[in-house]
């Protein structure tokens, strides 16, 4: 930018009324000194006083702010500094019209689901806790037994059967008019409820049936859980909660020596993108994943092309950059 602009009269009085009528943070204060900074160097260069704005220089001045490499985010906050000393001068007459109405900043790129790389899954879902660590829960070792394979299940079905975790939460034991979900490992199928009340089946794998199976023998010899009719419960016999989940896998994660703490949605989007990469099929993983539009299932296929992107770079000839000796990286 050129110059300094001289100062704007309004813009003081501006900062002095956030300052010492609103009260605002000092840190926030100087934010929106700022944002108006810009602005008058903007209007400056332009040929105008901050008065003769209109919504097309706003507009101007935002795709000068997008070309030159700021954030959809930051580009936002900085109209919302400047909206707020418009909106300030009409509100107290000083000016007629906010020439940031109908003015919105570019739109911020959804970011890509988490999901771990197909070993990290494997080592997550393989991962079997040792007495000792139960021992530093405060479990009791009976306790700590059939929690055990409880938790392994869960893993299975959230990573081998891409359920959300309400979807897991709801499972009965048994097939019922009230149940909204259950296992029928004969068939190899959880039946479930998800969003919008739709109910659909997804294919449970041949480890997923066996930790089941498992879970459900050693269940039954706990009184509390024999008589609920929730497939996971805890001690006391209550169905186990999506919070208590959360809880669970972050701290089994951690036990397994993954870098990152996983949450049940991660282990979801890890089901998607690995089947993904092993398809192609997308309608297959739309209708495993219960998304009732097509576009919501088409963000693996970025998160597939990083893995793809990733093995390119790694490994064709052609991706060497400059400098790099025509070493691999």
């Amino acid at each position: 930018m050129s110059t300094a602009p001289p100062s704007d009269p309004h813009v003081a009085a501006y900062l002095a009324h956030v300052q010492y009528e609103k009260r605002l943070a000092a840190r926030t204060v100087a934010l929106y000194t700022a944002d108006l900074e810009r602005l008058q160097q903007y209007a400056h260069e332009a040929g105008v006083t901050l008065a003769q704005v209109q919504s097309a220089h706003i507009r101007r001045w935002v795709g000068a702010m997008h070309a030159q490499g700021r954030s959809a985010r930051g580009i936002a906050l900085i109209l919302s500094g400047w909206r707020g000393f418009y909106l300030w001068l009409v509100q107290t007459q000083r000016l007629q019209h906010n020439p940031l109405d109908g003015v919105r900043a570019p739109k911020a790129a959804k970011p890509l689901p988490k999901a771990l790389p197909v070993d990290a899954a494997v080592q997550l879902a393989d991962f079997t806790a040792s007495p000792k660590s139960a021992r530093k829960k405060n479990q009791r070792t009976d306790d700590a037994t059939w929690q055990e394979v409880r938790d392994q299940l869960v893993v299975e079905l959230l990573y081998g059967s891409g359920l959300r975790v309400g979807e897991l939460v709801g499972l009965d034991v048994q097939a019922s008019a009230e149940a909204k979900g259950w296992l029928d490992l004969d068939d190899a199928q959880a039946h479930v409820l998800g969003k919008g009340s739709k109910r659909r089946s997804v294919p449970l794998s041949r480890m997923a049936v066996e930790r089941a199976r498992q879970w459900l023998a050693a269940r039954a010899h706990v009184p509390a859980l024999a008589r609920t009719p929730a497939l996971l419960a805890g001690r006391n016999g209550t169905r186990l909660t999506a919070q208590a989940i959360w809880k669970m896998l972050k701290q089994r994660s951690q036990q397994a020596g993954l870098a990152v703490p996983v949450h049940p949605h991660m282990l979801r989007h890890s089901f998607a993108s690995h089947l993904l990469q092993s398809s192609g099929d997308l309608r297959a993983v739309q209708e495993l994943l219960g998304h009732a539009n097509i576009s919501t299932t088409q963000i693996y296929t970025r998160l597939d092309f990083q893995h793809l992107a990733k093995v390119y770079d790694a490994t064709h000839p052609r991706a060497k950059r400059k400098g790099d000796g025509g070493k691999k990286p």
